[in-house]
């Protein structure tokens, strides 16, 4: 797996799929290994996927300082990935938590981006939170869904705060467009991917300390942005989501019908068929 040094000298790694034109990913969880997001629906047969794993995940080392897991620390690490790749300017693309660290990114290093892809993106670095609110109204559309019984009250009390771990795997189905065996695989997969202390540090005090500034940095943005998000998804709603992409000079919101919050997996060709058309506009 190839690698590159951070500015603290945290050695971090990278996956590459596909060729051509450089997509740089940054995965979720957050501090869930890049492995989870796969080719991205099949992106990958038309622009080459960098997918980075944050520093102490995957292939990344652990950090000599943990309290570097915290999400605008990080930014320092996208900028090392894109100095060590080359291009002047790049292509962005974030999924769920990483949606913060895209966004601090862009408002450190705006000259940097070319265009910026949010999938189910978190926004808290701009002061946009998802309630559980959101997630009640979401969970309220899967009433049809086999399942529903038996996941809902779990799923409640996974965003009221008095989840055990029995009701975070039973709440898991609300995530997914379809909770079919693929959804299940990858599921059971998120554990064994995600370093929990750098989870619980990433938004720690601190990590998004100035929304007003990020928000004035994105709103003088010279790059194209996508927000994209599922129709079943609570964080973010749909139209939370289209009130992020109102913050961009030259955004477009996007929700594709069916999807939860993996959409690439809920509907692959529609999935690759938005981004593709959107990078290569």
């Amino acid at each position: 797996m190839p690698a590159f040094s951070a500015p603290d000298g945290t050695r971090l790694a990278y996956r590459v799929r596909g060729e051509g034109e450089p997509l740089l990913c940054l995965p979720g969880g957050p501090m869930r290994a890049a492995e989870y997001l796969g080719d991205l629906g099949g992106l990958s047969r038309h622009r080459r996927l960098v997918l980075l794993d944050l520093r102490g995940t995957g292939g990344s080392a652990v950090p000599a300082d943990p309290a570097t897991y915290r999400c605008d620390r990080q930014v320092g690490d996208v900028e090392a990935l894109r100095e060590h790749l080359g291009p002047d300017r790049v292509d962005l693309l974030a999924h769920s938590a990483a949606g913060d660290l895209a966004l601090l990114y862009a408002a450190r290093h705006p000259g940097r981006v070319r265009t910026l892809t949010l999938v189910a993106s978190r926004a808290r670095a701009l002061g946009v939170d998802f309630t559980p609110a959101h997630r009640r109204e979401a969970a309220a559309l899967r009433t049809g869904e086999p399942w529903f019984g038996d996941a809902h009250g779990a799923f409640l009390r996974i965003w009221d705060g008095t989840a055990t771990d029995a009701d975070f795997d039973a709440g898991t189905p609300f995530f997914y467009g379809r909770w079919d065996g693929a959804a299940r695989a990858h599921a059971a997969a998120e554990p064994a991917q995600t370093n929990d202390a750098a989870a619980d540090a990433y938004a720690s005090t601190g990590a998004f300390a100035d929304p007003a500034a990020v928000r004035a940095a994105v709103a003088a943005l010279d790059a194209r942005v996508l927000v994209l998000t599922g129709e079943l998804d609570g964080g973010p709603l749909p139209r939370v989501a289209a009130g992020v992409a109102r913050l961009f000079p030259d955004a477009e919101a996007v929700v594709q019908p069916g999807a939860g919050h993996f959409p690439w997996l809920d509907d692959p060709a529609r999935f690759t068929a938005t981004v593709r058309e959107f990078l290569e506009r």
